[in-house]
């Protein structure tokens, strides 16, 4: 094994400090957006993340900012109400990662549904699963589009019948008898946006600090304990309130903590990433969406030059890590020949897959697909220790709205008033973010340099991408895989957004895994290129390569040779 790390910096400050006004566990989306929230508010908030910043069910979306249309019927109209709004919003305030999403449901019958639905919506009984018709989802999307009102953000629903339908999508199922069209939105780097808003954070307020690979272990009298998984060292750090935002592990974490809870009952979610032009094609640019026979969410549409397929809803152990099995496959692989029958897929077009567990709350013997996805908060407090708020539920579009909510009762709890509102808060990169295809060339020339080099930059960063190709020419910058990476970015990374690991680039800081573009080679270079920034030995450098290997391997799918890595 390698030599034990020195400690961090950033670590050994909040170490010799001891104390925060509030710490946050978890630096998934929810616990980040508080982090920033409470940051702008001039709050001594510590942030901590026992692996990665978003690498948890933040990492494992299915990329997607929506309203959540199905909600209507479950009678959630102020989640939808919310969501709407928070999307638009998004739409704004995140521009270089938040995209219109043209959104088409094909639909196969007239009236299908509409006794079932309103059964549903009265009683908040599951049922058997029932196909909606055309009827029922004109109703919905016409509801859906009362909320959307909001200066135009996004275009109002249309209908089409077979033959303009078919004329549009041609590879369509001839058999549908309409689809409806509308729109939501998709996050392109869910975990860049999670990192743009912790930058924004960290940059608000001097007190605001936030660590990665450090685990709350426990709470006492004298604080919060906590352990670096980096040099397995130990500390406390005392807070006045504690924020529990673990997600699906909040249950987990309280029991560290030293208290029982059940709040928790998060479903899986997987995808697959599958490399195939001709579905790519079939797409028409758009996410293909439908509710299959068994009442689970389908979606099916192109991101990266790749066509994403997704998601299952089955219940799972957050003890146990979330696998995407060779049976969700086989369900993907069938969802496709539903939609588009005459293209034919298989394994050898898959690049990559993920699994995740949503933060979804206790649910009986409710069916996962009928839970809600709103959130809540709860608050515990012992004799002589601080007051405990777990956050229960949440989901990616609403994280900004979440976060302020979560932000005032940090507030009440600390006897302080708010200073300032996140909304319509522009985030990092997208601030100052050129609206259209003509002043994106000129910002471009003016700023990084309208290459493939630059917009590989832009297309990461937004905005931010002008503050990197400073920090690029200050010193020698050697190309690493082609145009994708270079050796000053990985410096920019590991000084500027905490990477400790080579996962942490090939996983989060860009999309090399997602598009399949992560094999060996590419791993063993970006090892190489960090060791002398992390101070790696040729051990440490090895260890890190088959951990990345690995973890493609059994998380992902993805199998590579580890002696091609040497």
């Amino acid at each position: 094994m390698s030599a034990t790390p020195r400690e961090r910096e950033d670590v050994t400050a909040v170490r010799e400090s001891g104390r925060a006004s509030v710490v946050i566990i978890g630096a998934g989306i929810n616990g980040i957006a508080t982090f920033r929230d409470l940051a702008l508010q001039g709050v001594d908030v510590l942030l901590v993340e026992r692996d990665d910043f978003a690498s948890g069910a933040t990492a494992a979306s299915s990329h997607m900012i929506h309203g959540g249309i199905r909600y209507l019927e479950n009678g959630e109209f102020r989640l939808v109400k919310e969501s709407v709004q928070e999307r638009n919003g998004l739409l704004k305030i995140a521009p270089h990662y938040v995209k219109p999403l043209e959104t088409t449901i094909p639909i196969y019958s007239t009236f299908s549904g509409i006794l079932s639905a309103p059964l549903r919506f009265l009683t908040h009984r599951q049922g058997r699963p029932t196909e909606r018709g055309a009827f029922l989802i004109k109703a919905g999307l016409t509801l859906y589009d009362t909320f959307s009102r909001d200066g135009g953000s996004v275009p109002r629903h249309r209908f089409h019948g077979r033959r303009k339908s078919l004329a549009a999508l041609p590879k369509l199922d001839p058999e549908i008898k309409y689809t409806a069209t509308y729109y939501d939105a998709s996050v392109h780097d869910p975990e860049r946006l999670a990192l743009d808003v912790l930058r924004d954070g960290e940059s608000a307020h001097a007190g605001a600090r936030a660590l990665n690979y450090v685990e709350a272990t426990g709470l006492d009298a004298d604080g919060v304990v906590l352990h670096d998984r980096e040099t397995g060292d130990e500390f406390r750090v005392a807070a006045d309130v504690v924020v529990n935002a673990s997600g699906p592990w909040t249950d987990l974490t309280n029991e560290a903590l030293g208290t029982h809870t059940s709040f928790m009952g998060g479903t899986k979610g997987s995808h697959i990433v599958l490399d195939h032009p001709e579905l790519l094609e079939a797409t028409g640019g758009r996410e293909i969406f439908f509710e299959h026979s068994d009442g689970r969410i389908v979606l099916i549409y192109p991101l990266k030059d790749r066509v994403l397929v997704g998601t299952t809803d089955l219940e799972a152990d957050p003890r146990e890590p979330a696998r995407c099995t060779e049976e969700e496959v086989d369900y993907f692989f069938a969802l496709i020949a539903h939609v588009f029958p005459t293209i034919a897929v298989d394994r050898s077009q898959i690049v990559y897959r993920y699994s995740g567990i949503r933060p979804l709350p206790h649910h009986d013997d409710t069916a996962p697909g009928f839970v809600s996805r709103d959130y809540r908060i709860e608050r515990r407090q012992d004799a002589g220790m601080p007051a405990v708020l777990s956050l229960v539920g949440g989901k990616w579009t609403t994280f900004r709205a979440l976060g302020e909510t979560l932000g005032d009762r940090v507030l009440a709890e600390l006897g302080l008033g708010r200073v300032t509102s996140t909304e319509g808060m522009r985030i990092g990169g997208g601030i100052g973010y050129p609206k259209t295809p003509r002043r994106r060339i000129e910002w471009l020339r003016q700023n990084v340099g309208d290459t493939l080099r630059g917009r590989v930059l832009f297309t990461r960063y937004g905005t931010r991408a002008a503050a990197v190709a400073d920090f690029l020419a200050l010193d020698h910058d050697e190309p690493l895989l082609g145009d994708a990476l270079s050796t000053r970015e990985l410096a920019w990374m590991v000084d500027n957004e905490k990477v400790r690991h080579v996962g942490d680039v090939v996983f989060r800081r860009t999309s090399l895994a997602f598009t399949g573009d992560a094999d060996a080679e590419s791993i063993r270079v970006i090892a190489e290129s960090l060791a002398p920034l992390l101070g790696w030995d040729s051990v440490r450098v090895d260890e890190e390569i088959d951990e990345t290997i690995t973890t493609l391997r059994d998380a992902h799918g993805v199998s590579l040779a580890h002696a091609a890595a040497r």
